[in-house]
């Protein structure tokens, strides 16, 4: 009876929909503030060079491009990984609808609303993909992700900068880290732009996906119901069974899957911003961080709320690993299915054959009738290692990520600042002597204004 269904029932385009994601974008451009007029984006030119300059010292940068010194460093000191390890796309668009709600925020705290409304023009065209080029860095940089928010802090305000009609580099009306980080630290934004595009992802492309997966299950699932074949234990003959109940636990399987990423989902919602550097809102107003999980919720049209913790927020990323385990879970379950339709499509002569698969591509460069439904499945059955490519892959980038890693040895330093508090503490490392002493050393300060503002009880919470 079983090969019966191979001549009644064929799988055709039908299987081809079962993983095919629908990709959608909720982003909208948004028009510039009234009195905002918006200069074009910068087009690729010559090889030409400006002069940048960070903490270390003056560096090149590409004259065509809107990031900044620390973004040029980061190449220098990570020369490992190409386009497939850049930064993901979706981190990058993250971070501008982060950038965007922090500017919102801030001018409701006192930023100057031209140069807020600036932040907010560029952050939009960050948000939208619109400069994606201006984004070289690959994950490989320090633990706290500060060269990609460093990245994105120079794109927004170079692009700020051009549309408010100043000269690119010179930090001027707008400073990456005064006014696009304002109230800000790599140690909370990274976290928060990973869940906001952890959850966009969810929402965008895998739960769409699922859902599509679960009803072409269903529908094929209904429509095999009452075709009658020989269920197989360990592959051997068993009892009978339907198709169609079959393919009802494959059902059951993706409407489960579904269950474990949404039941992942709240504690994702959840956003490190505000914690700014070890979680306790430093350089924050009081309400920044509920204020800004306001306006990212409003700009995803997703529930983001302001983490209840934000010590657990940027100490842990148990939530990320949380829905990391449903996706591995969905992993298997997906190879469960794919291997179960991949023996019973098996043949067309001599194997099972029960189902009829679509013909998506050749399968072999030797042998004319090999074809395959979707060689991204297969596994290392039989004659054949199917994930040979993946193997090879891994080889070369571990021996790649080994010879850069080897010799390297990173020397961790707790001052930190930028600018003139940048500068008050680069030279009291180098001449040993404290910071009070060198601010006044350097006029940046006054003994008296010293022990007003640098008081450390002072620094455990917004204000």
């Amino acid at each position: 009876m079983h090969r019966s269904a191979r001549n009644l029932q064929r799988f055709s385009a039908d299987l081809s929909k079962l993983w095919a994601a629908q990709r959608s974008s909720s982003l909208r451009y948004i028009c510039p503030a009234p009195g905002l007029q918006l200069k074009p984006l910068r087009m690729a030119s010559s090889e030409s060079f400006r002069i940048e300059r960070d903490t270390f010292g003056e560096l090149r940068v590409p004259s065509d491009k809107y990031y900044g010194a620390q973004t040029v460093r980061s190449t220098m000191n990570f020369k490992i990984g190409g386009a497939s390890e850049r930064m993901p796309i979706q981190v990058i668009k993250a971070f501008g609808i982060l950038k965007k709600a922090a500017a919102d925020v801030n001018k409701d705290y006192g930023l100057d609303p031209k140069i807020a409304d600036a932040i907010i023009k560029a952050a939009d065209e960050v948000a939208a993909g619109k400069l994606e080029d201006h984004f070289p860095l690959v994950v490989w940089q320090t633990g706290s992700g500060t060269q990609t928010n460093m990245n994105v802090n120079e794109v927004i305000s170079n692009r700020a900068i051009e549309i408010l009609g100043g000269k690119l580099g010179s930090k001027d009306p707008v400073h990456p880290n005064d006014h696009v980080n304002k109230s800000q630290s790599s140690n909370d934004t990274f976290p928060t732009a990973m869940h906001i595009a952890a959850a966009k992802e969810v929402h965008e492309v895998l739960l769409p996906g699922l859902q599509t997966l679960h009803d072409a299950l269903a529908a094929k699932a209904e429509q095999f119901k009452d075709i009658i074949k020989i269920g197989r234990t360990h592959t051997q003959d068993a009892v009978p069974l339907s198709l169609g109940q079959e393919f009802g636990g494959y059902v059951q399987q993706v409407k489960y899957s579904i269950e474990r990423v949404k039941a992942a989902m709240p504690r994702v919602y959840e956003l490190a911003a505000g914690g700014t550097a070890v979680g306790t809102g430093l350089n924050t107003r009081i309400g920044f961080a509920e204020k800004v999980a306001d306006k990212v919720a409003a700009l995803t049209g997703l529930p983001f709320v302001t983490a209840a913790n934000k010590f657990e927020a940027l100490a842990a990323h148990d939530a990320l690993v949380e829905l990391s385990g449903a996706l591995n879970t969905i992993s298997v379950s997906m190879m469960k299915i794919a291997n179960d339709i991949r023996f019973l499509g098996s043949g067309p002569r001599s194997g099972l054959g029960e189902l009829i698969l679509p013909e998506n591509e050749p399968g072999s460069s030797i042998m004319p009738g090999l074809v395959f439904f979707n060689p991204l499945v297969l596994f290392g059955h039989f004659r054949l290692r199917g994930k040979k490519r993946l193997e090879i892959k891994k080889i070369a980038t571990s021996s790649e990520t080994l010879v850069f890693v080897a010799p390297v040895c990173l020397i961790w330093s707790s001052l930190a600042g930028y600018d003139k508090a940048a500068t008050i503490a680069k030279t009291a490392h180098k001449e040993g002597l404290t910071l009070k002493a060198t601010a006044v050393k350097l006029g940046f300060l006054t003994d008296e204004q010293f022990e007003q503002w640098v008081r450390p009880q002072d620094m455990l919470g917004p204000k």
